[in-house]
């Protein structure tokens, strides 16, 4: 009688699951998520696999110094990399001097970026407001607008071209001040500073100061209660933010191009963009897998950080207090501190590339010397660019590439990233919601030039169906569009989570089918959520480097390569006027970003 009675469980067990997947398959969602499923494993985990792949193969053109087939399986390349005479230049100097530099912009603006946050956060000091949205303005540009204002002051004899500003008046900057670690490491840590203020700034926003009053009231002194009651509350957040920039810092590549490449000071990110101009497909393989497993290792244990956190929730919610700690006399050099940091991490840099640009000598400030011959001139004395910036037709088709790849891209992601938040959270096969999920998130957790490095090694050569696509627009589309999905599809999740299915059903009780139901109903309602997914990709490949700098030929030249090409030629005033135009880009795209979502940037990351 039992066997019987584990018959029939089994059987009904048996026959529940034929009705559900036969549910699941009529419902849309489920044909939609397979195809995204599909989709983003060939655009995302496939390339991945390739750049893996490609450093245990012998690669074409190495086959009679390896002593191999193309194709054929080979340790040459790891062994190259790193246990050969020339490992030390190729891989372990880059990697010490990557973490060197890592570790200290992270210490620099941790030491700058903890105090500004509990500044603009948790006290009265003056202009706090303003403070909180001027003092992460790096955060919205390019972090070599930065190294390009560093050059522009501090360049010396080392390199050729026109001088710097410091060596104009005289006074010639060494070699450690102008090029190398030191500036690298500074200018990182300025472009790192708002992590910290943003990540940091909203957990001290949200932090109860009952808390503190309960402590006080038991006796607790002002070390004590910083130690024992805020520190360890906010240390989730604090190591968030570090791993966060450290993450950003491996993957790195504009500024050690600008600032350490002059002097052969290599990072991983530089080096691997050296093996690939020397078609050493197989050493950029083993570099390019190296940034991708420091970066996913720090960003995997950010994420169990923040599951961790998640443990020690605070009593408050809406009762929460938030209150503000007076400075007293300590007021007004609160407010000079924070003046002082953003006049040098923003005013001074945009101030100098500015003045730059409409100067005929560097340094001379002389009215007579003031020009705008570098915007609009014409016959200049330059062999390569004989007109102003504006008037120079190279610009204007790198413009046009920039908002046509970058636009058509960021137009799909946004809705590519509300279909996977409408099949996230519709879908009732929960183990293809959890793939999409977790599949669109990865490429946040691989540097940009690692994930060049993988798409380069995909798609440079015919496989199977699909065709050789290096040096087309294509394969800087699919590369933006799915480097670019973690923050489209954080966007569509987020939204549909707060959208009931009530309007959705009433269209369907009404005769509507899924697609017009989708027209109609669901991307009206959300068409906030579709227009962050389209402006955040947007703003972050105006201004991305990484990805272009691998994948882009000249036919396919945007703003970013361009004005890189201009650095590489010394056309000082060009270059700087270029990035100005990609960081206004950047710049005002975030505020516009911000006015149509009716988000305000400066009140945290969130989760």
């Amino acid at each position: 009688m039992s066997a019987l009675s584990g018959q029939e469980r089994r059987a009904g067990r048996a026959s529940k699951f034929r009705y559900n997947s036969q549910v699941a398959l009529r419902d849309p969602t489920t044909l939609i998520g397979i195809l995204a499923a599909l989709l983003f494993g060939y655009l995302i985990i496939v390339p991945i696999i390739s750049l893996l792949v490609d450093a245990g193969r012998v690669q074409f053109g190495d086959e009679r110094r390896i002593g191999g087939e193309p194709g054929a399986f080979t340790l040459y390349y790891i062994n190259r990399a790193l246990f050969s005479p020339v490992a030390q230049s190729l891989f372990w100097t880059p990697l010490t001097n990557t973490l060197a530099v890592a570790f200290g912009a992270i210490s620099i603006s941790l030491a700058i970026g903890g105090p500004l946050a509990w500044l603009v956060s948790r006290t009265d000091m003056f202009a706090r407001r303003w403070f909180a949205t001027a003092l992460i303005v790096p955060f919205m540009l390019p972090a070599w607008t930065f190294a390009l204002a560093w050059a522009t002051l501090f360049k010396n004899r080392s390199v050729g071209g026109q001088l710097g500003w410091f060596e104009a008046l005289g006074l010639t900057p060494p070699d450690w001040l102008a090029y190398g670690q030191v500036p690298i490491t500074i200018i990182l840590a300025l472009n790192y500073i708002p992590f910290f203020i943003l990540l940091f700034g909203n957990a001290l926003r949200r932090f109860d100061s009952q808390l503190e009053d309960s402590a006080r009231m038991l006796g607790a002194n002002t070390p004590t209660v910083a130690l024992k009651i805020i520190g360890p509350l906010m240390l989730p957040a604090l190591m968030s933010a570090i791993i966060l920039a450290f993450a950003k810092a491996i993957g790195e590549f504009g500024v050690p191009y600008v600032l350490g490449l002059p002097v052969n000071y290599d990072l991983l990110a530089t080096g691997l963009y050296r093996s690939i101009s020397s078609r050493q497909t197989g050493v950029a393989a083993v570099l390019a897998t190296a940034i991708l497993l420091i970066g996913a290792i720090a960003l995997l244990v950010d994420a169990r950080l923040v599951r961790e956190a998640r443990k020690f929730v605070t009593v408050g919610g809406k009762g929460a207090m938030a209150r503000r700690s007076a400075l007293g006399p300590m007021r007004i050099p609160a407010t000079a501190f924070a003046a002082l940091i953003f006049v040098v991490s923003v005013g001074l840099p945009l101030l100098t590339l500015v003045l730059s640009t409409i100067m005929r000598v560097p340094a001379n400030f002389a009215f007579s010397n003031f020009t705008l011959d570098y915007w609009i001139g014409t016959n200049l004395d330059t062999v390569a660019l004989r007109t102003g910036i504006l008037l120079a037709p190279a610009l204007w088709s790198a413009a046009f590439n920039t908002l046509w790849i970058v636009g058509t891209a960021s137009i799909c992601s946004g809705i590519l990233g509300l279909l996977v938040g409408y099949v996230v959270v519709r879908t009732p096969v929960w183990p293809l919601a959890g793939f999409l999920r977790h599949v669109t998130f990865f490429p946040y957790m691989v540097p940009g030039i690692a994930f060049a490095a993988a798409y380069l090694s995909l798609f440079a050569v015919q496989r199977g169906p699909i065709p050789a696509l290096y040096g087309t627009v294509a394969i800087l589309m699919l590369a933006l569009i799915a480097d670019q999905m973690p923050y489209a599809s954080r966007a569509g999740i987020s939204a549909m989570m707060q959208l009931g299915k009530d309007p959705e059903e009433a269209a369907q009780v009404a005769g509507a089918g899924w697609l017009r139901r989708m027209i109609w109903v669901v991307i009206p309602i959300q068409k906030g959520a579709l227009m962050t997914g389209v402006l955040l990709p947007f703003i972050s490949g105006i201004k991305g480097l990484s990805l272009f700098v691998i994948l882009a030929v000249p036919a396919t030249d945007v703003l970013t390569t361009y004005s890189l090409r201009l650095v590489d030629y010394n056309y000082t005033q060009a270059a700087n006027a270029v990035v100005l135009i990609i960081a206004g880009i950047a710049y005002f795209g975030t505020v516009l970003a911000q006015k149509l979502t009716k988000t305000n940037l400066a009140d945290g990351l969130g989760s």
